[in-house]
């Protein structure tokens, strides 16, 4: 088949559009600007900016599935910002699939688009509802994409949404980079009471969710019109996992611990003068990360399995050693 990856050169969509190469499909990855290390390895790059949208016509020619992975993440930064990538491409995007025949449309969500601020374990989809109100512009606007895209659903195009919950691996240029950056700087502390467990998504678990997912996917499937949350399956403890990483690494473990009354109202001071000053870059410590570090997320993965048959790749345990390679290999541990 024919498939379209938006974001096909970043971390995920860079392994989605590997995994599909693999699988012998025709692949073109679509970003701002071209990826030579996908067109490389044979796939079609395209370069078009979806909030705007020009150009999705021929890039859309002849495709089967679209898998739109492209996103602005971050925890900080203007509204409007989020809106353009998150909300108006994915608009975009939907319609020109609509009129360009398109049969398969697989979003890649967040488990941040049911947050409430509070331990979720074990939960369903079933168990989960979007809140009236979202205290991060990244989790806002990817809940009104998902939900146009699921919206979108129909006798024509197909269309599914996974959240795969914090994604790792190697060539991950956001997650752990950035913990062990702040780690480094000795800014790194437990927040809450440090026993807080979440489930984490190996990325070529995530990929391979997308392809299975995909697979599936045609109108009046079990997984058409739906969300689904992809983990690597148990969960572990967040703070004990951490450690473990800093010190394969031989940085020693986190030092000190904010307990979460004190981390919320820091965190909101934090995140005023930012705004107040028009600071540049994010604040040292936001509500949301406080709210999402500090408690507990992992999810009943039965739906995944059950509509579509999700199985993930690579082990917990298997997939910790291969980052920790990656990482060792990156910082000159390894050769």
């Amino acid at each position: 088949m024919r498939v379209l990856v938006t974001g096909g050169g970043g971390f995920l969509g860079g392994v989605i559009a590997k995994q599909l190469l693999e699988a012998g499909h025709a692949v073109r990855v679509l970003g701002r600007n071209r990826y030579p290390h996908m067109e490389a390895l044979g796939a079609e790059g395209v370069v078009c900016d979806l909030s705007i949208g020009d150009g999705l016509a021929p890039a859309l020619e002849g495709v089967d599935v679209v898998f739109h992975v492209a996103a602005l993440a971050g925890m900080w930064g203007p509204r409007a910002r989020y809106l353009a990538a998150n909300v108006t491409a994915t608009e975009r995007l939907l319609e020109a699939a609509k009129a360009a025949g398109v049969e398969r449309f697989v979003y890649t969500s967040s488990p941040s688009v049911t947050f409430h601020g509070t331990d979720e374990k074990g939960v369903s989809e079933a168990d989960c509802s979007y809140p009236d109100k979202h205290d991060f512009f990244y989790s806002e606007t990817k809940a009104i994409a998902e939900r146009l895209v699921l919206a979108a659903n129909s006798a024509t195009l197909a269309t599914t949404a996974l959240r795969p919950h914090l994604i790792y691996g190697p060539g991950d240029p956001h997650l752990i980079p950035r913990l062990l950056d702040r780690h480094r700087a000795g800014r790194l502390k437990v927040l809450g009471d440090g026993e807080n467990q979440v489930a984490l998504t190996y990325v070529d678990n995530a990929a391979v969710a997308h392809l299975q997912a995909a697979e599936a996917l045609a109108p009046g499937s079990s997984n058409a019109g739906k969300a689904y949350f992809i983990t690597d399956g148990d969960p572990v403890s967040v703070w004990g996992w951490l450690n473990r990483v800093f010190t394969e690494l031989g940085e020693g473990k986190i030092k000190g611990r904010v307990p979460k009354w004190l981390a919320m109202p820091l965190s909101g001071v934090a995140e005023a003068v930012w705004r107040g000053f028009n600071l540049d870059g994010e604040p040292p410590i936001t509500r949301f990360a406080v709210s999402q570090i500090s408690t507990s997320h992992w999810f009943d993965l039965s739906a995944a399995k059950q509509d579509f048959g999700y199985q993930p790749l690579v082990t917990g345990e298997e997939g910790f050693q291969r980052m920790v390679k990656a990482l060792k290999v990156t910082q000159g541990q390894l050769s």
